[in-house]
């Protein structure tokens, strides 16, 4: 991590000041998110940007992300790097049912009673959501396979094909 953003911070004192933080992590640092790639090379450049939307009375921070995922194209069995270029804005709730209240195109962040949050928590669960479920590198084609089954394969892949002819007798 970056050594200008704290492991943990006070979100709501961040607010108050309106900071901004940059940061940079490495890939390998993100355990949660190594499962869903092929190797841990790369970083990923995070800022993190607090305030208050005085028109709407919330409280949020916005998180800008820039990075590329290692993965494997599941057409071309290849590594590729899956761009990610997002930023998504929090709203800040203390309580579940506060959530209800916020206004469109903020996604709650709950945070502690203590008023703290860790910066690559965010970071990650952002990453980790943005891996998509079947990973396709851009310009690989897809596999056109012409196969005509004759009755005879039918039969050998039919399990119950034997039982069709018991029935017979």
């Amino acid at each position: 991590m970056s050594a200008n953003v704290p492991e943990s911070l006070d979100a709501w004192r961040m607010v108050s000041a309106r900071k901004r933080l940059d940061g940079q992590v490495s890939l390998a640092q993100l355990t949660r998110l190594q499962g869903l790639l092929v190797d841990f090379e790369g970083k990923c450049d995070y800022a993190l940007e607090f305030g208050r939307d005085e028109t709407l009375r919330v409280s949020y921070v916005q998180l800008t992300l820039e990075t590329e995922l290692p993965l494997i194209c599941q057409r071309t069995l290849q590594r590729y790097l899956h761009p990610i270029s997002m930023v998504q804005r929090f709203g800040l709730i203390r309580d579940e049912a506060d959530e209800a209240a916020l206004p469109e195109g903020y996604e709650a962040l709950l945070v502690a009673e203590d008023g703290y949050l860790k910066p690559l928590d965010l970071v990650e669960d952002e990453l980790v959501l943005a891996v998509p479920l079947v990973p396709v590198s851009p310009g690989s084609e897809a596999v056109e396979r012409e196969w005509e089954a004759t009755t005879e394969e039918v039969a050998k892949v039919n399990p119950f094909a034997a039982l069709a002819s018991l029935k017979k007798q």
